[in-house]
């Protein structure tokens, strides 16, 4: 599969209509009022969508919400995220994007200023045992949306995707970089969902903006990734399970700083690919067990596992695009937000220690 070149104003194909895409983007930086623009989010049961559509509200707006509530993990910490948006101004449906005709509905409803869809089956890992899902929902699922926005004439489109496309490319990541072998069917799926998006803005004059995440954390987080499993294991006396010797290393981001950088990407930008991550030198896992260590008090059992062919050895983000496309830069510390999700799996015992780690 050729590359898809990430596009700017000043390239062919991608200039700028002066029309409604600019406009909606001003009234996304605004509050709004009851008759003001709708943003879908999708996903926003997961925990980086949960955080976009809570950014949303919080600054006035409307959103409609749509997620299956899988059980891939705990549905009890889900249902959590979904009780923190409760408002006026948001809808809930329980719907698959993989629905076409559910999906249908729900744009004849609304007329959405944006969509942005963070639904997604993750996890490298699980990908490998169940790569159909991955398909269906990352690549067909998207294919899904594209076509409703193309049917209803929704202008921008802003998808979720991931730096495990950039497995085998020399770091800092640079979203030039040509991503043509993924290493795991989740990376696989993302690319899917990343070139039908182009062929959409191609063909439809849709605006796009591909926000690649780098390993995104925080309160709340996904128990099936190592900061939640760490903080469980640690507090419990329970081994950890680390691949490897532990000094694979990560580009940790806060989720927080993920959801403010996905609603920035909302501006029209014809099409572009932006790394969000946190652009400083990367974390090792036993540095990571290290700090943990340090909040919980507690001395960490590490069991040593094999190291996992599907993942990547480290990864970094060239987050210079991000800063002068879009404003924006991380905030929070690594140390900072260890602080606070340590905080919340303190602060929500015992139902916390309770959740099912997959």
């Amino acid at each position: 599969m050729d590359e898809v070149r990430p596009g700017s104003a000043s390239q062919p194909g991608s200039a700028l209509k002066p029309g409604s895409a600019s406009q909606q983007f001003e009234n996304l930086m605004s509050p709004t009022t009851e008759s003001g623009p709708v943003y879908l989010v999708t996903g926003c049961a997961g925990f980086i969508a949960s955080r976009v559509a809570a950014q949303l509200l919080e600054s006035g707006h409307r959103v409609v919400g749509v997620d299956n509530v899988n059980d891939y993990y705990d549905t009890s910490l889900k249902q959590h995220r979904l009780d923190q948006l409760q408002d006026d101004r948001f809808e809930f449906h329980r719907l698959d994007i993989e629905d076409a005709d559910a999906l249908g509905e729900l744009f004849a409803k609304h007329r959405f200023a944006c969509v942005f869809n963070l639904a997604a089956r993750a996890g490298v890992r699980y990908s490998m045992e169940n790569p159909h899902v991955y398909l269906t929902t990352n690549s067909l699922g998207s294919l899904n949306l594209l076509h409703h926005m193309q049917q209803t004439g929704v202008e921008k489109y802003v998808l979720a995707s991931t730096s495990s496309l950039y497995a085998g490319q020399p770091m800092p990541f640079q979203e030039s970089l040509p991503v043509n072998t993924p290493i795991s069917p989740y990376a696989a799926s993302k690319k899917g969902a990343e070139v039908m998006a182009y062929s959409h803005h191609h063909l439809y004059d849709i605006d796009v903006s591909i926000c690649r995440y780098f390993t995104v954390y925080g309160p709340a987080g996904r128990p099936d990734m190592s900061i939640f499993r760490f903080i469980r294991w640690i507090d419990e006396g329970q081994p950890i399970q680390r691949l490897g010797e532990g000094e694979q290393s990560r580009d940790f981001t806060f989720v927080d700083d993920i959801a403010r950088g996905t609603i920035l990407a909302a501006k029209p930008v014809g099409y572009e690919i932006i790394n969000l991550g946190g652009g400083g030198t990367p974390v090792s896992l036993n540095r990571l067990i290290q700090m943990l260590e340090e909040r919980l008090k507690k001395k960490a059992i590490v069991e040593r596992l094999p190291f996992h062919k599907a993942d990547m050895q480290s990864t970094s983000a060239d987050i210079g695009k991000a800063q002068s496309l879009l404003g924006w830069k991380p905030q929070v510390s690594l140390a900072d937000g260890l602080d606070e999700c340590v905080r919340w799996y303190q602060n929500n015992a015992p139902w916390s220690h309770e959740i099912v780690l997959p």
